[in-house]
């Protein structure tokens, strides 16, 4: 059992106990002791791919904190919370709601390198102490910009998703991917006709309550301090009411499992059938074949000279067995994290 289980995390469960949950898994099915750990926070009031590595592939972990990940959120304009989201109270208000045009307008700011705050309702540390501890205290917390890179940002609205009309906003499908109820008119007439199209017809310039966003992100990105400065920059406030990570470096939804099936899964002893490869994390590294002397060496720390590839990371294995992450320069392979396997 090393490799990795990837979670749908659900409403209200932290990393951490999504982490407790698949070491429960293993022992109710048998599977023994082994080290377990996650690969990227998720909030408590997200949901979707939380990367649980399990054995070996717990010396990975890091690496997935450094990849990029893909969000879908909801920002709710009119009111802005202290911890930028609906666990928070209110601080600020405003009548503005903005178009889901001028929405579009103002997402090329918010795209490439950009700089942001992040929430004081954050896991960061400010002199040793967390700064979400500092501000649940009621004490001022100050931090500082930090460099992101968001390399897209859009409204899936746009690309067609259906939407419906609520309050004077339109709001899109819900997360759990019910499809929502027929259109109607602003002026309460018939739905468009079959053929027109509903985004080009009404939601362009129709005053939004809220809208959904895809952003796709480099580490370090705070989704709620994204949305918070985008509904700043349309001239309101705002807050984030929905975040659903859909992906976390290669992994996605398509592997993701609930926790009632992984607590099905192991009751039927068959928790294997959704380990992914503890390679699958490296899929954007090279493989490197090694020879068993080549692979006895590197396990005991010593160098390979006169390896003909190219300079940079690379997974070394034998015979399909991972041996070690290394790193290749000028024909030298140096070991980076070595795999007990």
């Amino acid at each position: 059992m090393h490799g990795w289980i990837i979670l749908d995390k659900p409403l209200g469960l932290g990393s951490t106990q999504g982490v407790s949950a698949v070491k429960r898994a293993l022992r109710s099915g048998g599977y023994g002791k082994f080290k377990v750990g996650h690969g990227g926070t998720l909030d408590p009031l997200a949901t979707g791919v939380l990367p649980i590595a399990i054995g070996e592939a717990t010396k990975l972990a890091g690496r997935m904190l450094d990849s990029d990940k893909i969000y879908d959120f909801t920002v709710m304009f009119g009111v802005q919370t202290d911890t930028l989201d609906a666990e928070g109270v209110s601080i600020a208000t405003s009548d503005v709601r903005p178009t889901l045009a001028a929405v579009e307008a103002v997402l090329a700011q918010f795209t490439g390198p950009i700089s942001q705050v992040p929430p004081a309702y954050s896991a960061l540390k400010v002199d040793g102490e967390r700064a979400y501890d500092l501000a649940r205290a009621g004490r001022d917390v100050v931090l500082a910009s930090r460099d992101v890179t968001i390399h897209s940002l859009s409204s899936p609205v746009r690309g067609g998703e259906p939407a419906q009309l609520v309050e004077g906003g339109f709001r899109k499908r819900s997360a759990g991917g019910a499809p929502p109820s027929p259109p109607v008119q602003a002026d309460g007439g018939p739905p468009p006709r079959a053929g027109e199209e509903l985004q080009d017809a009404l939601l362009p310039h129709s005053p939004l309550e809220e809208v959904t966003l895809t952003a796709h992100v480099s580490k370090g990105t705070y989704i709620r301090s994204l949305a918070r400065d985008i509904a700043l920059a349309l001239g309101t406030v705002g807050h984030v009411t929905m975040l659903r990570r859909t992906k976390a470096g290669p992994f996605d939804l398509t592997s993701a499992i609930s926790l009632d099936k992984l607590d099905e899964l192991a009751k039927a002893f068959a928790l294997e059938d959704v380990l992914l490869p503890l390679r699958v994390a490296l899929d954007d590294i090279p493989a490197l074949s090694l020879t068993p002397d080549q692979a006895g060496a590197l396990r005991q720390g010593r160098i390979l000279a006169g390896i003909a590839a190219d300079d940079g990371q690379y997974f070394a294995e034998l015979d399909a067995v991972p041996v070690a992450l290394v790193e290749v320069e000028d024909g030298d392979v140096r070991v980076v994290r070595g795999f007990n396997l």
